[in-house]
């Protein structure tokens, strides 16, 4: 295999080093921790610009407000319907496996740390910001969203006059593009340095009185990827399912590896926009948004995660509980959306709704980092299927403005 240019080979071969090096060297693997380190700073200065420029210059040239509102709909019902199922599959899964049965672990006295999100409404009246370069300087994905969607429609109404500002936004937008690719250079470098570090801390002994757990989140993740997309972008997009995670492999590793869907976006972009042709005008939008309220793989990890803490406690869940954690987890993706901790936050709300012990949150909080590697690679492949299915029943993949980047 020729691995000069080939960034999905070196990405590869990293992750592989990586694994090797951390059952080497344990815990003094975290030697190279500052690779991963200066790799998610790189991905995290480019997020908000990139945002910013793409989804005007999106928004600018989609120049309808009501094709706009029409691609939102679909967008959102989109990552509900998928969140809703993914939820479902973690249930059955874990009721399958069964992985808090036979399990002897003290739960820690000291409670889990859990932020307020304040609730929907006040998640909702959030996305509004106070200030806008306030949001751009915190990298509040949502709020920078509003802003952008708004000089994008305003800029459209405008018309001629505001020409100039279209024409800066475009070559803002390529020059992030740019940045963008140049990043991704040093994606092999980074995944080493943040994967080794995870290896080397968590060695068999900690993990072998979980690994049913474990081992339940990572079936129930590769079952929903696999058949839930794959029948998505097949049925709507007449994409290849093959074609599908080649193109989005890159990111799928980066996901993996940092657990953050919002410091991926950049790599999820660069793949749906150049392997999979989505235009730029609609992964600009529907893939931030998703970044921030399509939360498919934690919405597995609610399911599997509640049904464990559960059976640990040896309580039974009766019907309406099962229906009552499905819709909590589809609603908590939302009433999440942007918090630190998103998982931990959505699973103490899916617990309360079913009256369940938050003390159980501790059990799963030792290996969140672990489950988190599936769940935020699941969430960036449901936000690229979603480009791909709007792209694909919109104007169509590969349109002119891709043909015009390729070339």
């Amino acid at each position: 295999m020729k691995l000069k240019g080939n960034l999905l080979a070196q990405i590869f071969i990293a992750f592989g080093l990586a694994i090797i090096l951390g059952i080497l060297f344990g815990p003094s693997i975290d030697v190279i921790k500052p690779l991963g380190d200066l790799f998610l700073r790189l991905i995290k200065f480019i997020i908000a610009p990139l945002i910013l420029a793409s989804l005007v210059v999106g928004v600018a040239s989609t120049g309808d407000p009501k094709r706009l509102g029409r691609m939102g709909a679909k967008t959102i019902t989109y990552y509900l319907i998928t969140s809703g199922i993914a939820v479902t599959i973690g249930l059955a899964i874990a009721f399958l496996i069964s992985p808090g049965k036979g399990i002897n672990i003290t739960v820690p006295e000291a409670a889990v740390q859990i932020n307020e999100t304040g609730g929907f409404i006040a998640t909702l009246l959030n996305i509004i910001p106070d200030n806008p370069f306030a949001a751009l300087s915190s990298g509040n994905i949502l709020q920078i969203i509003f802003f952008a969607i708004f000089i994008g429609l305003a800029i459209a109404l405008v018309g001629e006059k505001a020409k100039p500002v279209y024409q800066f936004f475009e070559g803002f937008a390529e020059i992030m593009y740019k940045i963008t690719g140049i990043v991704m250079w040093v994606a092999p470098i980074g995944i080493l340095g943040l994967v080794a570090p995870v290896v080397g801390h968590y060695g068999m002994s900690v993990l072998m009185p979980l690994v049913k757990l474990i081992l339940a989140v990572a079936i129930a993740c590769f079952l929903h990827v696999v058949f839930v997309y794959s029948i998505a972008v097949k049925k709507f997009a007449k994409v290849g399912p093959i074609q599908f995670f080649k193109g989005m492999a890159p990111a799928s590793v980066v996901a993996f590896s940092t657990c953050s869907s919002a410091g991926t976006l950049p790599v999820t972009i660069k793949n749906t926009q150049e392997n999979l042709g989505v235009p730029k005008k609609i992964s600009s939008f529907v893939l931030p948004l998703g970044a921030t309220i399509n939360m498919d793989g934690t919405a597995i990890y609610q399911g599997v995660a509640v049904v464990f803490i559960a059976q640990f406690y040896g309580l039974e869940l009766s019907i309406l509980q099962l229906l009552t954690i499905v819709l909590m987890a589809v609603l908590a993706s939302i009433g999440a959306a942007g918090v630190p901790g998103a998982g931990v936050i959505m699973l103490a709300m899916v617990l309360t709704s079913v009256n369940m012990p938050l003390e159980g949150i501790a059990l799963v909080a030792g290996i969140d980092r672990i489950l988190d590697m599936f769940r935020t690679t699941v969430n960036i492949l449901g936000d690229a299927s979603a480009s791909v299915v709007v792209a694909a029943t919109e104007d169509g993949l590969w349109s002119d403005d891709i043909n015009e980047q390729k070339n």
